[in-house]
């Protein structure tokens, strides 16, 4: 029996740097490739961070195959979505942003919403892949070489496999093209989910038509936003992008791979994922860029209630009881966005809406309309996360400083130069002298005082 100074007990069981036991690397790569062989033998073989195939392949077939929504239906989301966009004109300085309106099953949301979210979960997907690689002790990336590209396949799959149970769950849920509060869908699509509004009106005592309007509202209010504000988009992907490039996972998670993996059940290594094995730690940088991502959706989604809220008024009875519900219903969240929370470590939810929509409501009520809608021209006159917090202190101070500029503006101006002092009162007489010459710009020197700087 081998000592344990025996040179053969390396990969035998034996430790390597940093406690890694390098006899479980064999181990794990074994049942990585039995799932490898499980997930090709489903249809997704494409590389990457996540197999998207192999996701788009999963969501479908957990999805109940329907019918695509009639032509009936089609005309109803049409028709309110076009009387949506009359009753916004008024509410919104921002013109119409949908050029599309559609209507669809779950599984057109599944193949319609896949480009957003491959650039949603790539950044991270890869991140957490790389650390995954860097984690491991050098003898370990020594011995494993050419071995590191099959995880990688495998660490894809694994993804992908997460990926498409979450979008088979939020294919679900989701009654519009922009339900989540991110732009999922095409850019100036407006796309409505018949079956699943209906579903959710059953429930309610308002009338599916007035739950359709409602929400015909709110989808294109969202995108006209989104098309409003060029950098709305591209920021809250870049914030993503900060959030990923931070990714750290602790290598213990990957010595516990080897002994919690079935490899007669493939299935196994999902569960680690649902269970949060993988879950890298949020850093103190990573928790700020968090905070900034979740006041940014806040902040979207509390200008849609406020914009929505104002438009529809009294038009629809149960307007009020819609609003409040939908607000119980992202509060809550569900198990699609408590997946997506695990696998890519983001809450999709804004959790501050009731306290960004009143403060959009006060907004308008200090600034009007035009000029709440200006803040969004820039992503540095937004009200912040500690905004937030005391909604009545920033527009206090916003109103404060509309006042101050309104008083420069009011401030005298003269286009004329002062009475010319004593000595130098033949200033008009050469003005008159050369009548062609017209008036001319005198700089302090010259013998005549400039106009007061505003």
């Amino acid at each position: 029996m081998p000592g344990d100074d025996d040179p053969d007990r390396k990969g035998q069981g034996g430790q390597g740097p940093g406690g890694f036991d390098l006899s479980q690397l064999g181990s794990m790569l074994s049942q990585l490739g039995q799932m490898m062989s499980s997930a090709a033998q489903s249809g997704g073989g494409s590389p990457g961070a996540v197999n998207y195939d192999l996701a788009r392949q999963l969501a479908l077939q957990q999805v109940p195959a329907s019918h695509p929504a009639s032509s009936v239906d089609l005309a109803h989301v049409r028709d309110a979505v076009a009387l949506a966009e009359i009753w916004l004109d008024g509410a919104t300085a921002l013109p119409a942003g949908a050029t599309t309106v559609t209507a669809w099953n779950a599984r057109q949301w599944i193949e319609a919403t896949m480009p957003a979210w491959q650039q949603l979960c790539t950044p991270i997907a890869e991140r957490v892949s790389a650390a995954w690689i860097e984690g491991l002790p050098e003898e370990a990336r020594t011995q494993a070489g050419p071995l590191l590209a099959m995880m990688g396949s495998m660490g894809g799959m694994a993804f992908g496999s997460q990926l498409g149970q979450g979008l088979a769950q939020l294919a679900g849920e989701v009654m519009t093209s922009t339900d989540v509060g991110l732009p999922l869908g095409p850019a100036g699509t407006a796309a409505l989910l018949p079956r699943a509004i209906a579903e959710f009106s059953s429930g309610l005592s308002v009338p599916e038509d007035q739950v359709r309007l409602y929400l015909a509202a709110r989808e294109a209010a969202h995108h006209r936003l989104y098309a409003g504000v060029p950098w709305l988009r591209e920021r809250i992907l870049t914030l993503i992008r900060t959030y990923a490039g931070a990714i750290t996972v602790d290598f213990s998670a990957v010595e516990q791979l080897a002994s919690s993996i079935d490899p007669s059940n493939p299935a196994s290594i999902e569960a680690a994922l649902g269970q949060g094995m993988f879950e890298p730690t949020i850093t103190p940088g990573q928790q700020q860029t968090l905070a900034g991502l979740e006041t940014l959706l806040a902040l979207v989604e509390g200008w849609v209630d406020a914009v929505v809220a104002a438009a529809v008024g009294d038009r629809l009875p149960g307007a009020s009881a819609l609003q409040e519900t939908l607000r119980r219903r992202r509060a809550t969240g569900g198990p699609a966005e408590q997946t997506f929370a695990t696998l890519i470590g983001l809450e999709l939810r804004p959790r501050r809406l009731r306290a960004a929509a009143d403060l959009w409501r006060d907004l308008e009520a200090s600034r009007g309309v035009d000029g709440r809608d200006a803040l969004w021209s820039h992503p540095d006159l937004l009200p912040s996360s500690e905004d937030l917090d005391d909604p009545a202190a920033f527009v206090a101070r916003d109103k404060q400083f509309s006042e101050l500029l309104a008083g420069l503006e009011d401030l005298p101006t003269t286009d004329e130069p002062d009475p010319s002092p004593e000595g130098t009162t033949d200033a008009p007489d050469r003005t008159a002298d050369h009548p062609d010459d017209g008036p001319s710009d005198r700089t302090p020197g010259d013998g005549t005082t400039p106009p007061r700087p505003v």
